[in-house]
């Protein structure tokens, strides 16, 4: 039997990566791997945004026979034990501020395969396993839509005990449609990194699928600082609706974001992205909009790949587009010819969208000009209203239905920093 793996966790993104590699090295079942990452993250939110890490232990299978992994979450810095009612894999306190979950293993699992150092194998891509739980939760739909007609034909066939059945079929009704806000829930969680914090800015977003069935689009947003402090912003939008588009736009993300931590230049990101995933995803087309911005001058760079432009919305009501030419990942030539530079002063606020929010009537520029202006009404709301408020005013006139960013950046005042 191997030791307990025990961590230390500064951020979201990666307590939710080496827990899923670590139940998914142990052989705990997608679904219910998916239950405890997303409830360990609704656990340790509070206070990896507040700047309090968390440790996070995982202790192998007790015997030679696997039966279950315990995973224990602590919270050193919280002032209380946090509430455990409601999560999506329920949890035991663990004194004085923490959670501990005992999860089942399958009887095939083999016992060599508790959790590991990071040496000892090269971990799973983070990506795959998402789609695995994706995939357990798809099949569990599934399942539960085949019982529903199943149901359906058996009263269609016969008059006796139509009540029974009808209770029945309500029932799984019901489950069908819990079972489906779990998985948007979850995927949801997954999928959109919540706001960098960034002393002297503000950011929000808001993201809306074409479908309420479908909640997974091409349509994706990066945000994150790089070591020097500089906010890194990325915005993809990959050819496609649902699961294989999604995909697409992560490969996207992901490969800007690893090349921005290189420290590559921001002009040459799309273009090197690009050549990262020519053999790897051969029919992956996307355009790519990369930003920086520095909090404490607010020094604005922005480079493009066939992307919407930025637009810039000044605090005394002054707009301006920010257009970089380029082209996007699976063009002809991919990358950005230009890089734009401008500044984000005090209660400047920077948009960035996907085409989903401007596409209006025949006329292209008219989604443009819509944009300018509810965006330059807006501009004052608090930002977690402002993208809210931008898409709600643009969607009252659609073209077609698309999946759709609305991005926000505000400097704050000086006397509101800190």
């Amino acid at each position: 039997m191997r030791s307990p793996c025990t961590t230390t966790h500064h951020s979201l993104d990666e307590l939710r990566t080496t827990l899923r590699r670590l139940a998914h090295r142990a052989g705990v079942e997608p679904d219910l791997r998916s239950r405890l990452v997303l409830s360990a993250s609704r656990l340790a939110a509070g206070e990896l945004a507040a700047g309090r890490p968390v440790s996070l232990e995982v202790l192998p299978p007790p015997g030679a026979q696997p039966a279950s992994l315990t995973v224990r979450l602590r919270l050193p810095g919280a002032d209380a034990p946090p509430p455990l009612t409601g999560l999506p894999l329920p949890a035991r306190d663990e004194p004085p501020a923490g959670a501990a979950w005992t999860v089942p293993l399958p009887a095939s699992a083999d016992a060599a395969a508790a959790p590991a150092g990071p040496s000892e194998a090269a971990p799973p891509d983070p990506v795959a396993l998402l789609e695995e739980e994706a995939a357990a939760l798809v099949e569990r739909l599934d399942a539960l839509a085949r019982e529903h007609r199943r149901l359906k034909d058996e009263l269609s066939e016969t008059n006796s005990g139509v009540l029974a059945l009808y209770v029945q079929l309500e029932e799984r009704d019901e489950q069908l449609r819990k079972a489906h806000g779990r998985m948007l829930r979850q995927l949801e969680d997954a999928l959109r990194p919540p706001p960098v914090r960034a002393p002297g800015l503000e950011m929000a977003v808001r993201y809306e699928p074409a479908e309420s069935h479908a909640p997974t689009g091409g349509d994706l947003y990066d945000w994150f600082r790089l070591p020097d402090g500089t906010v890194h912003i990325t915005i993809v939008d990959a050819l496609g609706h649902g699961l294989t588009s999604t995909r697409s736009a992560l490969n996207v993300t992901h490969a800007v974001r690893t090349l921005a931590l290189e420290g590559h230049e921001l002009r040459t990101l799309v273009a090197r992205a690009a050549e990262a995933l020519a053999d790897f995803d051969q029919e992956l087309m996307a355009t790519v909009q990369v930003v920086r911005i520095d909090p404490e001058t607010g020094g604005l760079r922005l480079a493009n790949g066939s992307h919407p432009p930025a637009l810039l919305v000044r605090r005394d009501g002054g707009t301006r587009f920010l257009e970089a030419s380029g082209r996007g990942v699976g063009f002809p030539l991919p990358g950005s010819e230009t890089v734009v530079e401008d500044r984000l002063d005090p209660g400047d606020v920077l948009v960035l969208y996907t085409d989903g929010l401007t596409e209006s009537r025949r006329d292209p520029r008219e989604g443009e000009r819509r944009l300018t202006d509810a965006a330059r009404r807006h501009r004052g709301l608090p930002i977690e209203q402002v993208p809210v408020a931008i898409a709600k005013e643009m969607h009252t006139v659609i073209l077609h239905s698309d999946d759709t960013v609305a991005l926000t950046v505000r400097r704050r005042d000086d006397d509101a920093t800190g």
